[in-house]
Formats: C-alpha cells, sequence, structure tokens
C-alpha cells in the first residue's frame, strides 16, 4: 500500500505527517464550531419564527433586531468576515491562527446561514396542528418541542446536513489565513510547491465527506418522515417493544 501511494501521491507521501495533521484540524474546526452553530442557529431560528408577525409569542422589536443581526453578518464574505473578526477573535480566545484562532470566525459565518435554514425548515409546519395544540393548553415550550420541532424534523435534518457541508467548505477557507487545516495544506505544499497530486488527494478528501455527511443526512431525514428515528415493533401481544 505504501509503495502504491509512493508512485500516484509521492509529494503526499512525502508530507503524510502533515497531511493527517491538516485533517485532524479540520475535523476539530468542523466538529467544535459546528455543535456551537448548530445550538446557536436553532435557537434565533425559533425566535424568528415565534416571534415574527402571527407567531405564537410575537415581538416586532425582537424579530426586527434578530432578522437585522443575521442579515448583516449573512452579508458579508467569509473570508471578508475572517478579517474583520481578526480584534475580536484575540480579545476573546487569544489568538486568530490556528484551530483556536477559526472557531469563532467560522461560527460567526455559519449561524446566520443555519438560522435562516431552521427559520425556512419551522415556517413550514401546518398552522392546523399549532391551533390544534393550543387549542388543548400547550404552552410556548410544548409547542416548540412538541409541534414546531417534531412536526420540522426531517426538513431540520436536511438543513442541518446543507449547513454542515457548507461548514466543511468554510473551513478550507479558513486555511487562507492561518487556520490550518486541508484548505491550509493544499495551498501551502500543494499549489504554492506546485504538487499537483496533494491538491488532487485534498478534493477527494473533501468530496469524500460531502459523499458521507449527505448521505447519512438523506437517510435520516427518509427515516424520520414518520417523525421517528427508531422504528416501533409490537410483540405478540400488542406490546411496544
Amino acid at each position: 500500500m505504501a509503495e502504491w501511494i509512493k508512485t500516484v501521491a509521492p509529494y503526499l507521501y512525502t508530507y503524510r505527517a502533515k497531511f493527517f495533521a491538516a485533517c485532524s484540524a479540520t475535523f476539530q474546526m468542523f466538529y467544535k464550531a459546528g455543535l456551537i452553530a448548530f445550538a446557536i442557529g436553532l435557537f434565533f431560528g425559533v425566535i424568528l419564527v415565534i416571534t415574527k408577525k402571527g407567531g405564537i409569542r410575537q415581538n416586532v422589536l425582537v424579530y426586527q433586531i434578530t432578522n437585522l443581526v443575521i442579515n448583516v453578518f449573512r452579508s458579508i464574505p467569509f473570508i471578508i468576515l475572517l478579517i474583520f473578526l481578526i480584534p475580536l477573535t484575540r480579545a476573546v480566545v487569544g489568538t486568530a491562527i490556528n484551530v483556536k484562532g477559526a472557531i469563532l470566525p467560522l461560527v460567526f459565518g455559519t449561524v446566520p446561514f443555519y438560522t435562516r435554514q431552521v427559520e425556512v425548515a419551522l415556517s413550514g409546519v401546518e398552522e392546523g396542528k399549532i391551533e390544534a395544540a393550543r387549542s388543548m393548553g400547550s404552552g410556548t415550550f410544548g409547542l416548540i418541542f412538541r409541534v414546531y420541532l417534531h412536526e420540522a424534523l426531517p426538513d431540520l435534518i436536511r438543513v442541518t446536513t446543507v449547513t454542515a457541508i457548507s461548514l466543511i467548505g468554510l473551513t478550507t477557507m479558513a486555511g487562507a489565513v492561518g487556520a490550518g487545516g486541508i484548505g491550509s495544506f493544499a495551498i501551502n505544499y500543494g499549489q504554492n510547491q506546485n504538487h499537483s497530486d496533494i491538491v488532487n488527494v485534498c478534493v477527494i478528501v473533501l468530496l469524500a465527506v460531502t459523499f458521507v455527511l449527505q448521505s447519512v443526512g438523506n437517510a435520516l431525514a427518509k427515516r424520520t418522515t414518520n417523525r421517528s428515528l427508531f422504528q416501533i415493533r409490537r410483540g405478540n401481544g400488542g406490546k411496544t417493544i
């Protein structure tokens, strides 16, 4: 196997240790920024839906402020946002480079996009189901968790998948300004040194990751179309297993 890699991608084999370190850095940026962005984006997406005109907790002021902030950060290209946030990143985490310095900009770049995706997904919930739950005495939290999030689960999984794939792209862009990862490795050891095999392998790795994320997202969305991740089986006596 090693001999085959030497033949097909000689420069990648030479820098294999740095390549594995770059993959590790990309993974760290992805899951750390992804988890934070998921929580914040879901929160703000719910806020936009419930506080909009006609929402279950209509509040024009909260909606307009949230909507404005989301629009502002969503309109800034990520590479510019990275540079713009350097002072804030240094103040918060102490550095603006490497994985540690990339998390904050990645969160700022992902949250606005994911918030809008969540807003669209939740807005697709039928008003009749919301009104029916209200008539049975469900409060705000009951409507959010038992109606909005429950009914929109397949769509939420789909938009989360789209956002996760987008985040992979952002991590590679972050590498261009010192964050490390596959993007930085492809630029520094591939493009700058004219090592095409390194660039090709990096592209293949990113394609493989994207394919896996999309496949997993599609499978989960398909399973949750019936509102449950797990099939419920019943025994001979009619009891749930």
